[in-house]
């Protein structure tokens, strides 16, 4: 029987993990489990250690735009209190209930890095739960200090595998005065790697440059921000740039969402941005004329949706292919989430150079593999 412990502070964080070591028990971080079906499957869960009454922003340094969040405040909470200072977190995610702690230790970054870089980017200091029980701390509150940086850099991505998250200091960014979208058609992937080169330049600077694909058609979007009299002459540029009855508007349905459904294959691709055009073509001929792509064109980080119906088979043959293209261009491909019946018969993450160093460092923080082990690569 799993056991669900919702802790409000550290400490009781804490008094939960030696709990758990005392009884030898294993524990599963979650935030809000929007992304509770990404990675690999943790065949053992004893406690389940929901974080979401770890809640709210407790320090918010606008002079010096840096503020301190617990992990269990949704995002989108967040944004509405560094708002009201006229800042923002610029830090996004794919669901609307996602968690600040559950973000970072999924990896997650929505159409804002490109200017501003995922969350191990904007993270200045974070204070965490060990597998042994201990509440320790990395970084500070302020930008200068950046002792401990790379521990809180070592947590992004970890999917709870090393520690509870249980607190995050950010950098932060004001708010732009005016935004806008300029949107424009693409009719083929050789058009649209074009398109972005054109968007991409220093004329427009635009702060997220996102496609929206299915087969070889669909849209570019590109995000300008800034002065009102800046973006508009901006996205006026932009317009003339891309022609082809480029527009001016609002953000469109689709920004920032995964093109996948519950029961999709859920692919992450990451690959240089100069031969996006081949990658999003090799994708198209391994998974098939109709496979929906969105994502960063601006970064070369794209996700695409495969049918939860695709055989195990099918899926093994579509990865080799997609990733012996990847590899050539320098990029990865990993899935992120698949349908229960296929998940434990493939490959989601492929081939990992730096995993005998991850597997050190598993068995340096959590050597009891207490922690969501089998979550990350390499069962780890």
């Amino acid at each position: 029987m799993v056991t669900v412990v919702a802790p409000t502070s550290a400490t009781e964080a804490a008094e939960v993990m030696r709990a758990a070591v005392s009884d030898e028990l294993t524990v599963l971080p979650r935030g809000a489990g929007t992304k509770a079906h990404w990675g690999g499957t943790q065949s053992n869960v004893d406690i389940v250690l929901d974080t979401r009454r770890m809640h709210g922003v407790t320090a918010h340094e606008p002079g010096d735009l840096v503020a301190t969040v617990r992990a269990g405040t949704p995002l989108r909470d967040v944004q509405a209190v560094l708002g009201l200072a006229g800042q923002r977190l610029a830090l996004e995610a794919g669901f609307t209930e996602a968690t600040v702690g559950g973000v970072l230790a999924a990896g997650e970054a929505g159409p804002l890095r490109l200017r501003h870089g995922s969350g191990r980017d904007l993270l200045i200091g974070v204070e965490f739960v060990r597998a042994d029980g201990v509440v320790a701390r990395s970084g500070g509150r302020v930008v200068k200090n950046v002792a401990g940086y790379d521990m809180g850099r070592l947590l992004c991505g970890s999917y709870g595998t090393l520690a509870v998250i249980t607190s995050a200091t950010f950098r932060l960014h004001p708010l732009p005065p005016a935004r806008t979208w300029v949107s424009r058609p693409v009719g083929t992937l050789d058009e649209m790697a074009d398109l972005v080169g054109e968007v991409m330049s220093a004329r427009v600077s635009p702060s997220s440059v996102e496609i929206d694909l299915r087969g070889t058609s669909g849209t570019l979007a590109a995000l300008i921000e800034g002065s009102r009299a800046g973006v508009d002459a901006r996205a006026e540029t932009a317009t003339r740039q891309l022609g082809g009855g480029a527009v001016i508007g609002d953000e469109p349905a689709w920004w920032g969402r995964y093109p996948f459904a519950p029961d999709d294959v859920a692919v992450k691709l990451a690959a240089p941005v100069g031969p996006l055009g081949s990658v999003l073509g090799a994708l198209r001929a391994a998974a098939g004329p109709g496979v929906a792509v969105r994502g960063s064109a601006g970064t070369g980080v794209l996700y695409a949706a495969l049918p939860g119906s695709t055989s195990a088979e099918h899926l093994h043959s579509t990865l080799a292919a997609l990733r012996s293209a990847l590899a050539e261009a320098g990029g990865s491909c990993v899935v992120l989430a698949a349908p229960p019946s296929i998940r434990d018969e493939i490959d989601l993450w492929g081939p990992v150079p730096g995993l005998a160093l991850m597997r050190r460092i598993k068995d340096q923080f959590d050597p009891a593999r207490r922690l969501a082990s089998g979550r990350f690569v390499g069962g780890i």
